[in-house]
């Protein structure tokens, strides 16, 4: 079953594009926000995904906060009508520039991500005369089972703060007056779908509450992150995440004191499944085993392929011809600029249009102008 997608607008359009259906994307939105208001969670939309400025408004009409990982981001949420007193600031190389930018607009909270850089938030806090919120983000060792490059919540990763140094930390924040400590932070990777990981993850919340008690320390605030994968194959027939199923594991799970609030950062969640690369077919080329489809877009628009080795679900909007196989391909002068391998599609032509779906989150916000290409334009189902 194909999506559904305006065919003969897209005709007249320039590929390659980006096409969003904003129906799917407020449905996302209804969903998201009705399960989370079941337990009182906080949702913060992670701007890492796509921070396409109309993609931006929709999300801050459900009254969503933003999760940043660059001062950039911090101000492209400001600039979408994001209150800052709803932002939240992670990121493992945090500049001077954008930890100031958090403090002069006075942020709900820094994910500190070392120790290193809890000093260095002190110290500019101090010089602004301003105190300036925290949340740890902790490894807490657990596998998220999910692709090597978007596993963040081990020991070997670059992001956050280990198990065996939070000790450490705890003992260092008494000396530090310009921070305070309001919450813990945990993001253990991206594109989960296994969704035991996350009662693993609300039992190791509960033991490092257990440590913090000990010190006589509640934070009034629990950040869990994102990682709810989408469904790459079957963005028709599973086109909203299960929230409900993700919600309630952690309502089931963790253990909470009086007053604690549940935070959560999703991305890829609410964005993936409303927006598609729409390409056009160049050539059919002939090879000696194998024939290759050689779209208009490449890696410069659609890097997940190349970078991850991830699976986008592809459809050619303009035949219904029967099904021939095929390496679908870009014009990029990389080896690595290949979509997918032998991939059953309708026997294609020059001049047709290809979908490669489920691509709303990390496809626009990371394309490039690598070959001297030009950014993809955006267009919008409500709009087009």
């Amino acid at each position: 079953m194909k999506g559904n997608f305006p065919i003969d607008k897209f005709r007249a359009l320039e590929t390659p594009f980006y096409y969003y259906d904003v129906d799917v994307l407020r449905k996302t939105l209804d969903s998201v926000k009705s399960e989370a208001e079941k337990y009182d969670f906080h949702l913060h939309y992670a701007l890492k995904a796509n921070a396409n400025p109309r993609i931006l408004s929709i999300i801050k009409e459900y009254g969503l906060g933003a999760d940043c990982v660059s001062g950039g981001e911090i101000q492209a949420a400001l600039k979408a009508g994001f209150p800052s007193d709803k932002i939240v600031f992670a990121g493992v190389g945090k500049a001077d520039w954008e930890i100031n930018l958090g403090l002069d607009n006075d942020i709900f909270c820094f994910n500190v991500e070392s120790i290193e850089e809890l000093q260095v938030i002190d110290e500019l806090a101090w010089a602004k005369g301003k105190i300036a919120s925290i949340a740890l983000r902790i490894n807490p060792e657990v596998d998220a089972h999910t692709h090597h490059h978007i596993t963040t919540g081990m020991q070997e990763n670059k992001f956050g703060i280990n198990l065996s140094q939070l000790e450490e930390v705890l003992e260092l924040l008494p000396t530090l007056p310009n921070v305070k400590l309001i919450g813990i932070h945990f993001h253990i990777g991206s594109q989960i779908t296994d969704l035991e990981v996350f009662n693993e993850l609300s039992s190791k919340l509960n033991e490092i509450q257990e440590q913090l008690f000990r010190r006589h320390i509640t934070v009034e605030h629990i950040n869990f992150g994102g990682g709810l994968g989408i469904d790459y194959e079957h963005p028709n027939r599973n086109s909203i995440p299960d929230f409900k199923t993700y919600f309630e594991i952690f309502n089931k799970h963790v253990q909470l004191q009086s007053g604690q609030q549940v935070h959560f950062e999703p991305g890829r969640s609410i964005v993936g499944q409303c927006g598609s690369l729409i390409s056009k077919v160049l050539y059919v080329k002939e090879g000696t085993s194998k024939k290759f489809v050689i779209l208009d877009a490449g890696f410069t628009e659609l890097i997940r392929p190349a970078f991850y080795g991830a699976y986008h679900k592809i459809e050619n909007l303009t035949s219904e011809e029967l099904l021939e196989i095929y390496d679908v391909a870009g014009p990029i002068c990389e080896s690595s600029d290949c979509f997918a391998e032998a991939r059953n599609l309708n026997r294609t032509k020059r001049g047709d249009l290809y979908a490669l779906r489920s691509a709303g989150a990390y496809g626009e916000i990371m394309a490039s102008q690598y070959n001297c290409r030009k950014l993809p334009d955006a267009y919008f189902s409500d709009l087009i």
